[in-house]
């Protein structure tokens, strides 16, 4: 049987009866084959739904259902559901050497103390950064 040939036989089976608004009823076996032929490397899937006279946007929102219902299928080993998240272990690298630690204490004239703790390295430049703070002591009055 030529593909073309298996095309027109899916879709005389695809539509088993009418509703009362005028809406197809659609077997569901000949659905998931409509669903699997659209998979198929290279096929067009407006192409193919046109072939079976079906709106490409019906047949690609069956063929995101699809997706959706075979990922909610029970597992392999009997598991059930897989679960929404999955766990992840992380291997952290080494941590490096702790660096030298500064500890600066400032006494200011209106009882406030602050403790400000650095790296070696940033200790030039938080000094500088706090040499250049105007406060109201050291402001020329």
């Amino acid at each position: 049987m030529s593909d073309m040939e298996a095309i027109q036989e899916l879709a005389a089976r695809l539509v088993i009866g009418r509703k009362r608004d005028g809406r197809n009823v659609y077997d569901a076996q000949a659905k998931a084959q409509l669903v699997q032929a659209s998979r198929q490397p290279g096929v067009s899937l407006s192409r193919l739904a046109r072939q079976c006279g079906v709106n490409a946007n019906q047949l690609s929102r069956w063929a995101r259902e699809h997706e959706r219902n075979k990922a909610l299928l029970p597992l392999p080993d009997g598991q059930g559901v897989p679960p929404a998240f999955v766990p992840v272990a992380i291997q952290l690298p080494a941590a490096p050497a702790p660096a030298c630690a500064l500890i600066l204490e400032a006494h200011l004239p209106n009882g406030v103390a602050v403790n400000l703790r650095c790296e070696l390295e940033q200790a030039g430049r938080l000094i500088e950064a706090l040499g250049s703070v105007r406060c109201l002591s050291s402001t020329p009055g």
